[in-house]
């Protein structure tokens, strides 16, 4: 496909999100079904230009005076991707099935060095992001609309991170200096393709998984529990169980438990790969529930929720779902949270632990439930989650102090785009007392 052709693309897939209101996502995956003859990389240009326009769509907007999809898709070929006026003039007007050509208004609003700079947010969300992050909030901001890289943990279960940084070189791959078990891959440039991280063989023997440093540096929360008995409360697809596993050593027991079955469905794949011989996949299956793990209630070490949240600390990955939320959602899945940490809180024994992680930047989903959850159990007391964290041997001297300046007073860990360089986490501890 010619530049113009493949810039038409990205246009036509951003008007099918805005008029259907469906997942970006989505809309890729129907236009590549209907381009057959699409290659790999008109495939990464496409989505690359698609995702880099909502990354920055309020900033992009205001700058070329309207929010339409060829506006957004004209600036991020300007500002994101470096792209000058006049090879996007050439690109439009050369191709029979690109768009049309530039008018003068267009032309005139790209010829400005830098686009003006608005909050990449939704306009409802502005004073929640405010109490969450104060006068830091627009260059919060302003990171969760950046390209995000690839983040690899080194499963320790099947090899040593030396090995795993020797094969992961040849994509780019590097050592993270917070973690001795974390990997960071570049995100790639306009337009160029992804890493292609499953294609190497590292990853199909299971020695790296793909999983963020926040989750990462969120799963050591669990402090030590090698032969501990653990409950992945909110297990999904597996990332976190097989982070689990991993620091328990395959030794102790791991349950990982899912209210919707079909989110489990991945994991056992991923176990399986993994080298994971010390988890029990309990899946309620035909209606049954949470019953299928009552008779854990009261007998657990460690109960770790990563509640269902709102997404919003994964919006470079997803920058669609920014502009999607609405504040009923986040008031649906606050809700959700209180339910997951009461329903949890029965498996904690006397003296275990419960961690809760939402990968979210609104204090609604952090703070205050932990509060919420203080005031109507008493039997539990807050920990501190970083102490946890800087125990565990995965953590470096540099990592040690990096995230002793990402804790609150409490001891629970705020994590960002611009804290951390990584997605947005809020991590909890709490303990049981009696």
């Amino acid at each position: 496909m010619l530049p113009g052709a493949r810039v038409a693309a990205a246009i036509a897939v951003l008007s099918d999100w805005s008029e259907h209101h469906r997942p970006l996502k989505t809309c890729l995956a129907d236009w590549g079904k209907a381009a057959r003859y699409a290659g790999a990389k008109d495939r990464a240009f496409v989505s690359g230009l698609a995702l880099d326009a909502l990354r920055r769509q309020a900033s992009y907007a205001a700058a070329m005076g309207s929010p339409a999809p060829r506006a957004l898709a004209l600036a991020a070929l300007r500002w994101s991707w470096g792209w000058s006026v006049e090879a996007i003039g050439a690109a439009f007007a050369a191709a029979a099935h690109g768009p049309d050509a530039l008018t003068d208004g267009e032309a005139a609003a790209l010829a400005a060095d830098v686009p003006p700079t608005a909050l990449e947010a939704p306009a409802w969300a502005e004073a929640a992001l405010a109490a969450s992050f104060g006068p830091m909030m627009a260059a919060e901001l302003a990171a969760l609309a950046t390209r995000a890289p690839v983040d690899l943990r080194v499963n320790l279960l099947k090899t040593t991170p030396e090995k795993a940084l020797a094969q992961v070189a040849a994509i780019g791959g590097e050592a993270h200096p917070w973690l001795t078990t974390s990997v960071r891959v570049p995100a790639p440039a306009s337009p160029e393709r992804g890493s292609g991280v499953e294609a190497i063989p590292a990853y199909a023997k299971g020695w790296v998984e793909v999983q963020d440093l926040g989750s990462q540096i969120a799963a050591l929360a669990a402090g030590d529990i090698d032969g501990a008995q653990v409950l992945d409360f909110c297990a999904g697809g597996g990332g976190k169980t097989l982070a689990l596993a991993a620091m328990m050593g395959n030794r102790g027991q791991l349950y990982a438990y899912d209210k919707d079955a079909r989110r489990l469905m991945p994991a056992w794949a991923r176990l399986q790969r993994a080298g994971v011989r010390n988890a029990q996949m309990r899946a309620p299956a035909g209606g049954a529930g949470i019953a299928v793990i009552e008779d854990l209630a009261g007998k657990m070490d460690v109960v770790f929720v990563d509640a269902p949240c709102t997404g919003a600390g994964t919006w470079r990955r997803k920058p669609d779902t920014k502009w999607r939320l609405t504040p009923e959602q986040l008031e649906r899945r606050v809700a959700e949270q209180d339910a997951a940490l009461a329903q949890a809180a029965r498996f904690v024994r006397e003296g275990g632990a419960l961690i809760y992680v939402v990968c979210s930047i609104f204090a609604e989903e952090g703070s205050a439930r932990i509060a919420h959850f203080l005031r109507e159990h008493p039997a539990f007391a807050a920990a501190r989650a970083i102490d946890a964290i800087l125990a565990r041997p995965e953590v470096t001297e540099a990592g040690r102090q990096a995230l002793l300046a990402l804790a609150d007073a409490d001891g629970n860990v705020l994590l960002s785009p611009l804290r951390a360089q990584s997605d947005g986490f809020f991590v909890a501890r709490l303990e049981r007392r009696s």
